[in-house]
């Protein structure tokens, strides 16, 4: 315990981040630890010192008129040979050289300060990640498990899995290429934090468009819902708070650019953007988009609306195998019936 061991520590904060006071808490208790295997239940206190560079552990005995317990216990001629000024009941301290210890003892030591250290990047790992829950991170496909069809990445600190549930279906994963993950929920395990990514969760078109939007992240523009059948196709109702700003147009952008960026993104998955309204009738008219609606009426005490279109319509309202009347319906929350004149 000299020089070098404190200047380690101090190379371990720098470069992991593993604060030093933390890793002396567990070089504390190693050296009891190591202590107490050799020498049984015997009590001890370890005093560190960083100004002088030193790491001293001391025996603690309890002096007696009569020992029962020698190996808790001194008498107090005995003790008096290490301090004159101790009495009954007093604790006499022995200071014990770390280099007596035994080779098992020393290998316990070591275990116990590898295990604080990974106890500590994996503290920071969970802290990291949590920070970053409900956003979007880079990373890079390292490979793909031929079982399982999981995508393992690099995040740059650490590596996660994308699994196969999480996927845009159709998609491809090659090695070295980099896809935008949204980081949905952090879970503390004994292993370390248990993190899932996905591309298929709603809140990735959202992020995107908060990322990629500029009155979205001035909150003149904000995203009110947002459905999606990822790989297919998503609908997203927006709104502003400036009646001079157009909350689709802000969203399209200039000649589609803002937009197009954002389905490159998502492999050509379709995004319809639709106006919000307070008013059940005007939203649900705006869901149904593209197709034009002739009129919806509004079930009484229940929500649901009857709508109308002209026959040449139709296809387009409800979309292929469904899916613009089932999106439209998720969206406003309204049960959608879909008639011609």
């Amino acid at each position: 315990m000299n020089k070098e061991f404190f200047e380690a520590l101090d190379l371990l904060e720098k470069e992991k981040g593993i604060p030093k006071e933390y890793m002396l808490g567990k070089v504390e208790a190693a050296l009891i630890t190591a202590f107490k295997r050799e020498r049984g239940g015997s009590n001890v206190r370890v005093l560190i010192d960083e100004n002088k560079k030193e790491v001293r552990v001391y025996e603690q005995m309890t002096v007696v008129e009569e020992v029962t317990d020698p190996m808790t216990e001194i008498t107090l001629e005995e003790a008096r040979t290490h301090s004159k000024r101790l009495g009954i009941g007093d604790i006499c301290e022995i200071e014990q050289k770390t280099k007596a210890y035994g080779r098992i003892s020393a290998q316990t030591a070591k275990q116990v300060i590898i295990q604080g250290i990974r106890e500590a990047e994996r503290g920071m790992m969970i802290k990291e990640y949590e920070s970053k829950q409900g956003e979007i991170i880079s990373a890079t496909v390292e490979r793909v498990d031929s079982n399982t069809g999981n995508v393992i990445v690099n995040t740059g600190t650490s590596h996660a899995t994308l699994l196969s549930s999480e996927q845009i279906p159709g998609e491809t994963y090659t090695p070295d290429t980099q896809i935008k993950v949204l980081v949905t929920e952090v879970k503390k395990e004994t292993k370390g934090p248990l993190v899932t990514l996905s591309r298929v969760h709603p809140g990735l078109v959202r992020r995107l468009f908060e990322l990629e939007v500029p009155e979205i992240q001035e909150g003149v523009v904000t995203i009110q819902n947002i459905i999606r059948e990822a790989g297919s196709r998503s609908k997203m109702a927006v709104s502003s708070i400036d009646d001079n700003v157009d909350p689709i147009g802000a969203c399209i952008g200039n000649k589609g650019m803002r937009i197009n960026r954002i389905v490159e993104e998502l492999h050509g998955e379709r995004i319809d953007i639709v106006k919000y309204s307070d008013d059940l009738t005007e939203y649900v008219r705006a869901a149904l988009s593209p197709a034009n609606v002739i009129s919806v009426e509004l079930a009484e005490g229940e929500r649901a609306a009857r709508v109308i279109v002209a026959p040449d319509q139709l296809s387009l309202a409800i979309g292929k195998e469904g899916q613009n009347a089932r999106l439209a319906a998720r969206l406003t929350g309204c049960k959608i019936d879909i008639k011609t004149n």
